[in-house]
């Protein structure tokens, strides 16, 4: 791999540039140099600005479009294949060929692609496979996902740095600010508040008074944290993002589990979060008292219509899932969703965990959990609404799943004020 040297720091493209310029070089023009750039990238994530790179990239697309080699134009051309470009569309052999050929819109995408994968957005927990042209897909544990989240939430809020705070404070400067509620709820995301403080500045200090759960009020103190004046500024809005976000999602979960006081019926959460807050958003509805259904499509089989129209029947989507978990050493629960009385008995015949009654009445639910008979868990999904959630609880489901927990959520209102 090649170094970045300080004597070549003239480029004006900067030290992205060069390190891209080293990369393929490094490659000595003979194999692979978009694997080694890949490589190059993934180890220099997190340094540099998107918003720089993004633009740096832009200007000088003549650096990296201008290859001089035939096989450097088809290096080019896997990395347009990775952003969606089709390849067929790029001429190879001299650098002019290139110009002509791809689009500007195609280069400006060439450089946000790169300047994610510099800036850590693009992670390694995407690889790319070079022989079958596709995404793999390694898994990462709920720790590994948090802290992904806010590597990129300080990328794309922080930068190269906050110029306004860097410009008017000293870096010696320290102080105390707090966290003042302004609306009831229930708090929610205090812990994740900590993670960001730790992640961007170890040394910030802070002090709970009120934890994850809580009923807060407007003028509740939620915690203090002291320490450098920059620190304080600069992750002050990745943390309200978050707090306000999960406060909301965890007020509307209570909301909704207090209409089902007195039953055995459960709220859900669903799949329709966030893409990259799925894990804060689902903490964020068992700390409102609801339960958490599947994380993702890893943890849970849940054979839904289309599943079933594709596999043939419920039937054998069930005998297809049991002999695959069963291959695959994976215990796994598995839930089917019906749309009749005919799907209910086949679904109990097939033997699976749970059964969905999906957009069915509170009058063909009631029906439905009598046939049931507690044979299995019940679940009621598609269209309830808090208004209607009672009498759908009413009819005696295990699990009520809720869309609306999460998809459509208003934050709670809360400001980070400085202590003076």
């Amino acid at each position: 791999m090649g170094k970045c040297h300080a004597r070549e720091r003239q480029f004006a493209v900067g030290p992205a540039i060069h390190l891209l310029r080293e990369a393929v070089r490094a490659s000595d023009y003979k194999y692979k140099p978009f694997q080694t750039l890949i490589h190059a990238a993934v180890n220099h994530r997190g340094k540099f600005a998107r918003s720089h790179l993004t633009a740096t990239l832009v200007e000088q697309t003549h650096m990296v479009a201008g290859l001089q080699h035939t096989h450097d134009a088809g290096t080019f051309a896997l990395f347009l294949h990775l952003l969606g470009e089709p390849a067929g569309r790029l001429q190879v052999g001299h650098s002019q060929y290139l110009h002509r050929s791809v689009s500007v819109d195609t280069l400006h995408k060439l450089a946000y692609g790169i300047s994610n994968i510099f800036c850590g957005c693009l992670t390694h927990s995407y690889q790319y496979d070079f022989h079958n042209a596709k995404i793999r897909i390694k898994m990462k544990t709920k720790d590994q996902l948090i802290d992904d989240l806010l590597t990129l939430a300080f990328a794309e809020d922080v930068g190269d740095g906050d110029h306004t705070t860097l410009s008017t404070i000293p870096d010696t400067e320290r102080g105390t600010q707090r966290l003042i509620i302004k609306e009831e709820g229930i708090l929610a995301g205090v812990e994740m508040a900590r993670k960001v403080f730790e992640k961007f500045d170890p040394e910030l200090k802070m002090t709970v008074y009120i934890n994850d759960g809580a009923r807060v009020k407007p003028g509740d103190v939620a915690f203090e944290v002291e320490g450098k004046v920059r620190s304080l500024l600069q992750t002050e809005r990745v943390m309200l993002n978050i707090m306000q976000r999960m406060s909301g999602i965890a007020t509307v979960t209570d909301k909704y589990q207090q209409r089902l006081e007195g039953l055995k019926t459960k709220v859900l959460d669903t799949r329709k979060t966030t893409p990259g807050l799925r894990m804060l958003e689902k903490e964020a509805v068992r700390i409102g008292g609801g339960c958490n259904h599947r994380i993702g499509l890893f943890d849970m089989i849940l054979i839904k219509d289309n599943h079933v129209d594709f596999a043939g029947g419920i039937t054998q989507a069930v005998n297809a899932a049991k002999e695959y978990c069963k291959a695959k050493g994976k215990d796994l629960k598995i839930e089917v969703e019906v749309r009749n009385t005919d799907e209910i008995n086949e679904a109990l015949a097939a033997g699976v965990d749970r059964i969905m009654l999906d957009n069915f009445t509170p009058e063909r639910t009631r029906e439905a959990v009598k046939l049931i008979n507690g044979r299995t868990e019940v679940e009621s999904s598609g269209g309830i609404t808090i208004d209607t959630l009672r009498a759908y609880g009413e009819c005696g489901v295990d699990f009520i799943s809720v869309g609306a927990l999460t998809h459509s959520v208003k934050g709670l209102d809360m400001s980070f004020k400085a202590v003076k």
